[in-house]
């Protein structure tokens, strides 16, 4: 294996390569491929959670308990590609690298060997990274390590290759007094990732759009406090079992904090129906349960995961309040990277996250709340919200008035 430093490279001894990017933060992964002239041919050749695919190269997420991963077969890629770009940036809007430096790790993709590792040094302001290259150079494929930093995110790196970042549409004409004949059809657009929206302008004053709402049709939705989505996707409700993950780490190395996940659930006129937590791991005629209790908050991954079958639930269920306690007494202010994740349950897909980016010396926090509409569909909305209390009971009436 070999420790690689900026600029160094070393010749790929496997058709099949596989670069996974870890950090201690989450990461969004990409690969780019290019052509001689440094540019992506399309828009097709940007790979990444939402276009996780293209021809030799694929993306593979770690589903928040291993790093995600580009996988790159040379001998499957187009004449005319001769480089593939592996990206990074923190999952948490506006998050640089500093303190948070990401290590890459080139494998084998069919043994698993390691062949590289390479670790950027000195980053500060950086929001993103051309972390690595996968390039050709006299017909033999080889890995550079690069490390090159953008302090505009993600958008910096789709400009500089050619990835078209403008994804709003033009505004439709004002109707004109005499028709105009059709329009030619347009021609189709690549999946979008959301992370590339250049930042908007002021807006002037103007009439609310018609519809405010986020939802699930351009996929993983990162939440901030207090945003709302919408669980649609493709014009249909996902009234199917969805699970609540939710995870924490210790904010000093080598402290243990035994926090408890919990959810509430209520009715319509905020009527306390049940709770489910560690000593009640199902509820509501088997519609929600809870994976037990976390002692300690150690280890990758989820450390609670509560499952709420939607299409199951007693009609009189309107609300679902996720919370998060400390029956040990530690306060927030102790804890580190406290998330929750709402997760497709048949498929494992991450539809919605949110980061709890703030804390207070509280023991108790509200993270998430699913609200059902008078249309049937459910909305989720991230809280973050600290109450004193340390077990769910106390946090029922504080989480009734937030409904």
């Amino acid at each position: 294996m070999t420790a690689m430093t900026p600029g160094s490279n070393i010749p790929l001894t496997a058709t099949r390569v596989a670069v996974d990017v870890a950090a201690p933060v989450r990461l969004d992964v990409s690969g780019l491929l290019l052509g001689a002239n440094g540019k992506v041919r399309s828009d097709d050749d940007f790979i990444f959670y939402n276009q996780p695919a293209g021809p030799g190269v694929t993306y593979r997420s770690g589903g928040g308990t291993a790093p995600d991963a580009i996988l790159v077969d040379t001998g499957a890629l187009p004449a005319g590609v001769e480089r593939i770009v592996v990206t990074a940036s923190p999952d948490a809007a506006g998050q640089t690298f500093q303190g948070v430096e990401p290590t890459a790790t080139i494998r084998d993709a069919d043994g698993g060997a390691v062949l590289a590792t390479f670790t950027p040094p000195r980053l500060a302001t950086e929001t993103a990274l051309v972390v690595v290259e996968i390039y050709l150079r006299n017909g033999a494929w080889k890995a550079r390590a690069v490390g090159q930093g953008y302090a505009n995110g993600l958008a910096g790196i789709a400009t500089d290759f050619g990835v078209s970042v403008d994804e709003e549409p033009a505004a439709p004409p004002a109707p004109a007094a005499q028709a105009a004949p059709p329009a030619p059809p347009a021609p189709p657009v690549a999946p979008v990732d959301p992370r590339l929206a250049p930042p908007a302008p002021a807006a002037p004053p103007a009439a609310p759009a018609a519809t405010g709402k986020i939802n699930l049709d351009k996929g993983r939705v990162n939440l901030q406090k207090n945003q709302t989505v919408s669980l649609v996707k493709g014009g249909r409700p996902l009234l199917s079992q969805v699970k609540m993950g939710l995870g924490w780490e210790p904010a000093y190395r080598g402290k243990d904090i035994d926090l408890d996940a919990s959810v509430i659930a209520y009715g319509p006129q905020r009527n306390h129906l049940d709770s489910c937590y560690f000593g009640k791991l199902t509820i509501l005629n088997g519609s929600v349960k809870h994976s037990g209790d976390n002692l300690t908050g150690e280890g990758a991954g989820d450390d609670e995961v509560i499952v709420v079958d939607l299409g199951r639930l007693p009609a009189e269920v309107s609300g679902l309040v996720f919370t998060v306690n400390s029956f040990s007494g530690q306060k927030f202010t102790e804890v580190a990277k406290a998330y929750c994740r709402l997760i497709d349950a048949a498929t494992g897909e991450e539809l919605v996250r949110f980061d709890l980016t703030t804390a207070e010396p509280q023991t108790g926090v509200m993270m998430a709340k699913l609200i059902k509409q008078f249309s049937g569909e459910w909305e989720m909305t991230a809280m973050g919200e600290f109450v004193k209390s340390r077990t769910v009971r106390g946090m029922v009436k504080p989480a009734a008035q937030a409904l």
